[in-house]
């Protein structure tokens, strides 16, 4: 992880009180993020810039474990929990809204990290109702948006990189 400087952080928190919101989440959190979260809780990083596929994405900030925040990972996750794939659990945003996750499914001990786009995101519960499909095709749908970005959280900081023009 050495080639990401942390800032603009909230105060540290504790690996007691990290590991507390992932069993409410019904997850264990990757060593590497818990190691990460407890020193940069809530923090922007540099360099910021990174590939989803051949689009280039924003890192905006870790997302905090101050439940006082709108912008805490508990929080975050409660306000999209209806759109969000089951399995998903967001641990930062992007300027613009859209989420960088862990994905549970099929990966329990070892989530991966995708990135979950929110435009044309629509809540499971709507397109039951609305496009008349079954649970399991709402959730089929709700995973079309999103995409694989590393296997792990330390690989996933390594492909951070500056914008050529910056």
């Amino acid at each position: 992880m050495s080639n990401v400087t942390w800032r603009s952080g909230d105060a540290p928190v504790s690996r007691q009180f990290i590991e507390e919101i992932a069993n409410k989440l019904g997850v264990v959190f990757p060593e590497d993020y818990i190691v990460c979260a407890m020193e940069n809780n809530g923090a922007r990083v540099s360099p910021e810039i990174f590939n989803v596929g051949e689009k280039e994405r924003v890192f905006g900030m870790l997302l905090t474990f101050d439940q006082d925040d709108s912008e805490s990972l508990y929080n975050i996750y409660k306000g999209y929990q209806g759109t969000l794939p089951d399995f998903i659990i967001p641990f930062a945003i992007d300027p613009a809204g859209n989420l960088i996750c862990f994905d549970y499914k099929n990966h329990e001990k070892n989530p991966i990290v995708v990135f979950w786009e929110h435009e044309d995101a629509w809540e499971k519960k709507m397109l039951m109702r609305e496009e008349g499909l079954s649970e399991e095709e709402a959730e089929e749908a709700a995973r079309e948006n999103i995409f694989y970005v590393a296997d792990t959280f330390t690989e996933f900081l390594q492909k951070l990189y500056e914008d050529e023009e910056d």
